[in-house]
């Protein structure tokens, strides 16, 4: 893992608070760097009055485990875990923010439409997961999954964005300078249209990326993945990237 600045460093011990349950004033004075203080008190940088929903879907869950590494590590709690920890960063700087999922489930029968779903789950996983986010006013699409190829050599994060809404790709090329920057600063992957085989980029309609965090197939970057600490810098870097389109 590339050293990390100090900010960085210290900020990411913060994020453990939300897991263990100190209160929101402790919570704001450890990310005092991402907020401002007034003579009101701690007040969000976030202007609220036209503000934009962050959807936050932490990719598979439930019997789609998604990709899984050679040890057994699961795709889908790995996704959850950042997703998590991005969302917790996001509320506290004041934007507004929704995960499609907050537990290790599939969304397949979020609206209830069909009696039957055999045959059906996957796809109206996907297309639940598209209609949540696309049912908010004005809102951002961001999905949060892993990577695995079948040489074990390639590692490093890997935005996707759809070609449908112009913002896409602004969005991912700040994500993408933001891990480069800050956390990958080896990583040259360019960020990635979507080519018509990422059902919710290729259908979605409003801004959306799709993130790969990493690759499970490569037994160093596996290792990082699975590491707490790791993964609280990975979500303070997508933090960093996001959180001005709550602005």
């Amino acid at each position: 893992m590339q050293e990390k600045n100090p900010f960085m460093y210290a900020v990411k011990y913060a994020l453990f608070a939300i897991l263990t349950a100190f209160t929101i004033f402790a919570l704001g004075f450890a990310f005092k760097g991402l907020i401002e203080h007034n003579s009101n008190g701690f007040v969000p940088t976030v202007d609220k009055s036209n503000s934009i929903r962050l959807v936050i879907d932490a990719g598979h869950g439930g019997e789609d485990a998604g990709a899984i590494a050679g040890d057994g590590t699961l795709e889908k709690d790995l996704n959850l875990e950042i997703a998590t920890l991005l969302t917790a960063l996001l509320e506290l700087n004041g934007n507004d923010v929704t995960m499609t999922r907050e537990s290790d489930t599939l969304l397949y029968d979020y609206f209830d439409d069909l009696e039957d779903y055999t045959g059906k789950k996957k796809v109206y996983d996907l297309k639940n997961r598209l209609k949540i986010a696309s049912s908010y006013e004005n809102s951002i699409y961001v999905g949060i999954h892993m990577n695995k190829f079948s040489i074990p050599k390639y590692s490093g994060l890997q935005v996707y964005y759809s070609a449908n809404n112009d913002l896409s790709r602004s969005i991912a090329s700040d994500i993408r300078d933001s891990v480069k920057i800050n956390l990958q600063t080896e990583n040259n992957r360019n960020i990635k249209k979507s080519n018509g085989s990422i059902y919710i980029l290729d259908n979605a309609q409003i801004p959306s990326v799709l993130i790969e965090c990493g690759f499970l197939s490569n037994e160093k970057e596996l290792e990082l993945l699975k590491s707490e600490d790791y993964r609280a810098s990975l979500a303070l870097v997508l933090f960093s990237a996001l959180s001005k389109y709550g602005e």
